[in-house]
């Protein structure tokens, strides 16, 4: 049971074969799915700690696939697409994708990105041990059970929203770059995915209000609350 638990969703046998080998070979423990719906089953029965998804599925697509697995259940996404097409991109991180990687891709690549989702989820955060929530106004961060709350009411967020609101909050007045989210929130070295973060950011706002994060033009962004 203390095994990490993949699963991945591809049409192309080719490809589905050669990650799920490859993640096997990693120290993962995999399960593969080639459909929308199949997918959506699996994901509720084997309960993931990541899924690898496809954009294009039959059945329904991988947009789809997330949007009702995300309902259920709070579990990171990584997208993979062969679509060089930044809309999807964002369209995907709007329904609660982690990440994503665009075809074609090495493995050295993508388990990376994993492994880099994985840590995000799986670390407590130095600010959780021994300290109650973070509070910013109206919303209330528990990072030890990374639940948040906005006016008392529990909000759902995905594994990378949380993992960026409670770094906004621990920084609340500061103006934190796109180049600083994605290293801390990321793990990215570089800021190549900086409309990574404005999608999260839009997501973030479209679940709190609007109000909360202030866009800084040409620099980032600031979670500010009235005294």
């Amino acid at each position: 049971m203390s095994e990490t638990r993949i699963l991945v969703v591809e049409d192309e046998p080719t490809i589905a074969r050669a990650v799920a080998d490859r993640l096997a070979a990693e120290g993962f423990a995999v399960e593969t799915a080639a459909d929308g719906p199949s997918a959506v089953e699996r994901a509720r029965a084997y309960e993931p700690h990541l899924i690898v998804l496809d954009v294009m599925l039959p059945g329904f697509d991988g947009l789809e696939v997330c949007r009702r697995v995300q309902a259920e259940r709070a579990v990171p996404v990584l997208m993979l697409t062969a679509r060089d097409d930044e809309t999807d991109l964002l369209v995907g991180l709007g329904v609660g994708a982690d990440d994503y990687v665009t075809k074609p891709f090495s493995m050295r690549e993508l388990v990376a990105r994993i492994r880099a989702v994985l840590r995000r989820v799986e670390r407590p955060g130095v600010e959780a041990v021994g300290q109650g929530p973070l509070r910013a106004g109206p919303v209330e961060v528990d990072q030890r059970a990374r639940r948040v709350r906005r006016d008392g009411r529990e909000v759902h967020l995905t594994p990378t929203e949380f993992d960026l609101l409670a770094c906004l909050v621990r920084n609340r007045g500061a103006v934190l770059t796109r180049a600083v989210l994605l290293e801390q929130v990321w793990d990215w070295a570089d800021a190549s995915g900086t409309r990574v973060v404005d999608s999260h950011v839009k997501a973030l706002r479209r679940k709190l209000g609007q109000g909360l994060i202030r866009t800084v033009h040409g620099v980032g962004y600031s979670l500010e609350v009235a005294q």
